[in-house]
């Protein structure tokens, strides 16, 4: 499939990208081959393949979900810059 320099310059905006005029030629060529490649992988008969959603059959081994009390309220706010009795002080967000 032929890439056109309108086509590669309409698809490098739409991805924010510039081509200096000396890159266009060599790019044109690149985008046309793989897209060469990818009509090939179009012709192969794909009705028998079951679609995946995962790469692998492996399954996480995910830990227990427990609630634990890991600092307390005081250590928490021991770093903090500023602080007011028991929260943080930040700077005013909204007017």
């Amino acid at each position: 499939m032929q890439v056109e320099k309108q086509t590669l310059h309409k698809m490098a905006q739409l991805a924010r990208l510039t081509i200096r005029p000396e890159e266009e030629a060599e790019l044109t060529n690149t985008l046309s081959s793989v897209l060469t490649w990818m009509e090939q992988l179009n012709e192969l008969d794909t009705t028998q393949v079951e679609p995946l959603t995962h790469m692998t059959l492996e399954v996480n081994a995910l830990r227990p979900d427990k609630a634990l009390q890991t600092l307390t309220h005081e250590q928490g706010l021991v770093n903090a810059p500023k602080r007011d009795a028991n929260y943080f002080r930040v700077p005013k967000v909204l007017e």
